[in-house]
């Protein structure tokens, strides 16, 4: 027929998918397909031979994989419909010219059939392809990771029998929740928020279950998707309550340390999930909320970031009081505008008249201080859980009538009688109180929340909470809870030795689980009494982070190594101090009221002269735009303004992270119980991605121990085949058992505890003084320096870096 008499019935394009590298010169790649799924639907059609979930693409043969043809009735619909095919197959294994063939099919030229043979070579820009997140894949290879090494985190802890999947209440999204605290606050502002605190005739209540709580009851662990979930059921239910301390404390660096996560996320997501209630978090004043002084410039960088991130409440304390070091802090969050709540930390009794140095007028006069200093509310911080009935009623009438702020109250219920000292705070005139859900209340977390309204109900200080929605929301934490099982510390009851100890509630728990980890748990009532002897020698200082970290150190390595007070007060006697000890004693930390015991100090510092004025003002500011250009060197990455201020603060800690989200993504979604302890075949979860999208995964099985030393994990993932190739930490060779020191042979040197060896200061035929630096050992994050005790030279050093050791595991030897 002549050409005009032929009609066109539409058009059709065909790709070619291969196994080859457009980045390299179209090299063919060779291996296994861990995943294959095809492209489907109207208009494809697919001519495939050997391409497959498991198939072997060898070096010899046709790197061809399935050919793809899509038809339509014009041109711009057959390439749309062949963009669309393209970017449906998922080709896991070995490289592929599908993002060649993507970019290829969407070019004006080629849509407009503009080009000519020279087209590829002349057109660098079809190599220039978006980056595939390729999230599936990674966030399979984390959880096969757990399936086959388990989480280090709970090692030696399986998951509870009791184990309850939390299940949250659910809300429509359309469905609006009642104005509360935060509405106010973003309405009068500030000044005027704190009167109307003043002229509320009902108890406000903080609750502290998604900060406080669970920091001092699972060692911080709870992960934000647990926290998420119960969210909006505050907000719905919940609208009377005053804030949720949901931030800041050792949430941080816990979340990226241990979770791997990235707490400003956290923060915008309960910000978003509770639009109607205050936000709260606590903040260690000029530490950040690090375990050191920063420079002024960082704090108040940290502070903006955590006011645009979605906070409302800082807390602001000094871990000493000292008010001097606590100003620039509070300045700069009254320049966000938002609350600024200042801290009154409480140690001693003021109800005693044999303990005198912390006494009514010292706190009256820090109250006094903090108000010149301008801060909105007043909070007294009983970290310990040591203010009883009487001093809560002496302290709170007396800072009231003082200084004419709100007044906040906020203890622990490590007696098991702190209750008594809230309702005695709420008697004299306390504005607002801190609670914990039933579920995570009592023991070293906050007095219990439902009891707390029920006691107050048909009272003049009625919190207006509802009791029943409290009910609602106890029973997500108690299953919540069963999950963390393996954080929990092992003690059931309260203990009124703290009054003894005083160790503050966040620090028992962690202590105690310190304790258990260095094999010493049954000697804990050896552990608090040395606590106790140790607060003395440092002249009775305030207990709370970073101050009580140091008193622990102290108390674990005297224990661990049967070091004596007496010891450590001998001038003559070589000691290793923590670092942590030597920091505090040189007033990094700033300056304890009532000084440091000149002896002690002056035995820890050889000489070195202590610091005397506040930290800050000597250090200098810190270049934030040289700081995010190193973070950036570290990551290999642009960074956000809030992931630089999670790098001033923790720089190590952060680059871990970053390092963690490279290499697995972003898996904050994967569900806790899968987290902590993988999954057993025939399980089936939901990793929820974003909106619209989620990953059905489904272990299958678990291959056999390969000679390589890994393993094969079997997914099913969204009804497709895909497999994991999994190294096992198990099957490699294992560390031969150490030489263990001799106590009674003079040229030996061991380790005082279990750990990991941070540093080797010395080599074989070095000669050392006593008193040298020999190594040093981390701990749970305690580094712990080794000194030579003698003169000497090293004639073995049987340790090296980053190698495991037990406690008297034989480090050094001298020569005779």
């Amino acid at each position: 027929p002549a050409q005009q008499d032929i009609r066109l019935y539409g058009h059709a394009i065909q790709c070619r998918v291969t196994t080859e590298d457009p980045e390299n010169s179209f090299t063919p790649d060779f291996g296994r397909l861990t995943a294959y799924r095809s492209a489907a639907g109207f208009g494809i059609r697919l001519d495939a031979g050997t391409a497959f979930t498991g198939a072997l693409i060898t070096r010899y043969y046709d790197s061809l994989l399935v050919k793809v043809t899509a038809w339509a009735p014009d041109d711009k619909g057959a390439a749309r419909r062949m963009d669309r095919a393209l970017r449906e197959f998922r080709i896991r294994g070995v490289t592929t010219n599908l993002r060649f063939l993507e970019s290829l099919v969407n070019h004006p030229k080629f849509l407009a059939a503009d080009y000519t043979t020279n087209f590829i070579d002349e057109t660098p820009e079809l190599f220039r392809f978006p980056v595939r997140r390729d999230r599936a894949t990674r966030l399979l290879s984390f959880v096969g990771n757990v399936i086959v090494n388990g989480n280090k985190e709970v090692k030696d802890h399986p998951l509870p029998a009791y184990a309850v999947t939390p299940r949250a209440p659910v809300f429509p999204a359309d469905e609006p929740v009642t104005p509360g605290t935060k509405q106010l606050l973003d309405e009068l502002g500030p000044v005027k928020f704190a009167q109307w605190m003043l002229d509320q005739k009902r108890v406000l209540v903080t609750d502290t279950t998604m900060r406080d709580a669970h920091q001092s009851l699972l060692a911080t662990r709870v992960r934000t998707r647990d926290l998420t979930d119960i969210a909006p059921s505050y907000a719905h239910l919940l609208p009377d309550m005053f804030s949720m301390e949901c931030w800041g404390g050792a949430t941080f660096d816990v979340a990226m340390r241990f979770l791997n996560e990235c707490p400003w996320d956290r923060l915008a997501e309960l910000r978003r999930l509770m639009p109607n209630l205050l936000t709260q978090m606590l903040l260690r004043s000029a530490n950040g909320v690090g375990y050191t002084n920063y420079p002024d410039n960082v704090i108040k960088f940290f502070v903006r970031q955590c006011a645009d991130a979605g906070m409302d409440v800082f807390r602001v304390f000094d871990a000493l009081n000292w008010v001097d070091n606590m100003r620039v802090t509070i300045d700069a969050v009254l320049e966000t505008d938002r609350l600024c709540e200042a801290a009154i930390c409480y140690t001693g009794d003021i109800s005693d008249p044999a303990r005198t140095k912390y006494d009514l007028k010292y706190y009256v006069n820090i109250a006094r201080e903090l108000k010149d200093a301008g801060a909105h509310i007043l909070c007294i911080k009983d970290m310990a859980g040591v203010c009883k009935p009487a001093a809560a009623r002496m302290l709170v009438k007396a800072l009231k009538e003082e200084t004419g702020l709100p007044i906040h109250f906020h203890t622990h219920d490590t007696s098991g009688i702190s209750a008594a000292s809230v309702l005695a705070a709420i008697e004299a005139g306390a504005d607002a109180v801190d609670a914990a859900v039933d579920s995570m209340s009592g023991l070293t977390s906050q007095p219990n929340l439902g009891g707390l309204v029920e006691a107050l109900k048909n009272t003049d200080r009625d919190t207006g909470l509802d009791s029943a929605a409290l009910g609602r929301i106890s029973t997500y934490w108690e299953h919540v809870r069963t999950i963390y099982g393996g954080f929990e510390a092992n003690f059931r009851s309260g203990d009124s030795n703290v009054y003894s100890h005083e160790i503050p509630g966040g620090q028992y728990t962690n202590l105690r689980q310190q304790a258990r980890s260095m094999g010493i748990d049954r000697r804990w009532p050896e552990v608090a009494k040395t606590y106790a002897v140790v607060n003395q020698m440092f002249g009775d200082v305030i207990k709370v982070t970073p101050i009580s970290k140091v008193v622990g150190d102290l108390t674990l390595l005297m224990t661990t190594s049967g070091i004596t007070p007496e010891e450590v007060l001998d001038p003559g006697k070589e000691i290793a101090f923590p670092e942590s000890v030597s920091q505090f004693f040189r007033g990094e930390l700033g300056q304890p009221y009532g000084g440091f015991p000149k002896s002690l100090q002056d035995k820890i510092l050889k000489g070195e002269k202590p610091l005397t004025v506040r930290p800050g003002s000597v250090m200098e500011a810190t270049d934030l735009d040289a700081a995010r250009i190193e973070a950036e060197g570290k990551v290999g990455r642009k960074i956000s303004d809030r992931e630089l201020a999670s790098y001033l603060m923790y720089p190590q800690v952060f680059a871990d992270y970053a390092a963690h989200l490279r290499t697995y993504g972003d898996i904050s979604q994967v569900p806790t119980r899968v987290y902590f302890h993988g999954m057993e075949p025939g399980d089936e979860i939901a990793i929820h991605m974003e909106r619209g999208k989620s990953l059905a995964v489904r272990l299958l099985a678990l291959g056999d121990a390969r000679d390589d030393g890994t393993r094969t994990v079997f997914f099913e993932l969204n009804g497709q085949p895909r497999s994991i190739k999994i190294e096992d930490f198990s099957l490699e060779s294992t560390r031969p058992v150490n030489r263990v020191a001799d106590p009674d042979n003079p040229n030996h040197v061991g380790a005082p505890m279990p750990g990991l060896i941070a540093g080797v200061a010395v080599q074989v035929g070095q000669k050392v003084m006593r008193g040298d630096r020999l190594l040093s050992i981390e701990a749970m994050k305690m580094e712990t320096g080794i000194n030579a005790e003698r003169d000497g030279v090293i004639a073995e050093v049987i340790v090296s870096v980053d190698d495991q050791v037990g406690a008297k595991d034989l480090l050094i030897v001298f020569d005779d």
